[in-house]
């Protein structure tokens, strides 16, 4: 009988075994799974690439030299194109994947990553851009959008829009923070009032005696009682309106679109001499040279300018015969 008794409690006892070794197992195989799927979702999720902050040297393309700098106060009007079939997924300048679904650009020596404000002056749509890659270099342009931020300004089929481009410092130091794995301290908001100084509380002389114990006095023989906690603070009850939260930026702006004129400027110049010398040559084989002049940081520059041109394209063939005749730094500008 205790024979039967034992030979039982033994098979309970492997049973349990199996069957925890079954748990334990199981367990296992379920942590696996709950750890690939983390897995999985986190490269789902993880970006294509990461880029560096870069600015570059000067470079040359098709006879004309560019000069990458950081340059906070940078705004500039003239001539956008967009790109994007061909393109999606390749590196761009700075080491990221282009996207030509999200909003990024293409400019030729902005810092990457930067961010800019590009208006387009025709219909007022105004949005706001990453600057991740170089470009473009077609003559005549300043900035290359890609497909989703070409299609928001409103210049999707057209393939070209006259923009104003403004680099946003703020936004822009942030990035470069970022991308070098630094903290960025904006700097304090001149707009905001300052806290007053505290003043000193007066200050007096302070005389310091020894004092003896009044006669019959005794010596305390317990320590006195720990004063109590002070009560917690609480606030006070909110009353009226809650406290609105910060705005959020549209993904599209619109402004009053601003009438504009197309030339071809063909060099600038801080000698007046130099610019109707210029000025003179090209008036030879182009009608419509002229020196435009205008101030630039309490600067006068005197302008080489043919125009005004009705339309791109027009402006477009006039800066190739320009660049032909010998003047490869000329550029389409609007005023």
């Amino acid at each position: 009988m205790r024979i039967v008794e034992r030979l039982s409690s033994t098979g309970i006892w492997l049973s349990a075994a199996i069957l925890g070794l079954g748990l334990v197992l199981a367990g296992c195989a379920e942590t696996e799974l709950l750890v690939h799927t983390a897995k999985t979702a986190k490269s789902q999720n993880a970006p294509a690439s990461k880029g560096r902050y870069k600015v570059g040297s000067a470079y040359q393309i098709k006879g004309v030299w560019y000069y990458p700098k950081e340059e906070w106060d940078y705004s500039e009007t003239g001539i956008a194109s967009w790109y994007g079939p061909g393109f999606h997924g390749k590196p761009t300048a700075n080491g990221e994947a282009f996207d030509e679904n999200a909003l990024t650009a293409a400019h030729r020596t902005l810092p990457m990553p930067s961010i800019v404000r590009v208006t387009n002056l025709d219909n007022g749509r105004s949005i706001v851009v990453r600057v991740n890659d170089r470009g473009p270099f077609a003559h005549g342009r300043i900035i290359d959008m890609s497909r989703r931020s070409a299609q928001l300004l409103g210049f999707l089929n057209k393939g070209t829009a006259k923009v104003r481009v403004e680099l946003l410092e703020p936004e822009s130091l942030q990035e470069r923070a970022e991308a070098r794995g630094e903290q960025y301290f904006p700097p304090p908001d001149p707009t905001l009032p300052k806290a007053p100084t505290p003043t000193a509380a007066p200050s007096g002389n302070v005389q310091v005696a020894v004092l003896n114990a009044p006669s019959g006095a005794q010596t305390a023989k317990t320590a006195p009682a720990s004063p109590k906690a002070a009560a917690p603070i609480t606030a006070p009850a909110q009353t009226g309106a809650p406290v609105p939260a910060s705005p959020v930026r549209p993904l599209v702006s619109r402004t009053k679109p601003q009438p504009t004129q197309i030339y071809i400027q063909a060099g600038s110049f801080e000698d007046p001499e130099n610019a109707h010398r210029l000025t003179g040559r090209l008036g030879a084989f182009f009608q419509g040279a002229h020196v435009q002049p205008a101030k630039v940081s309490g600067k006068t520059f005197y302008r080489v300018r043919i125009g005004p041109v009705n339309d791109v394209d027009n402006a477009d063939r006039l800066l190739e015969r320009v660049i032909v005749a010998g003047y490869p730094g000329s550029r389409i500008v609007l005023d």
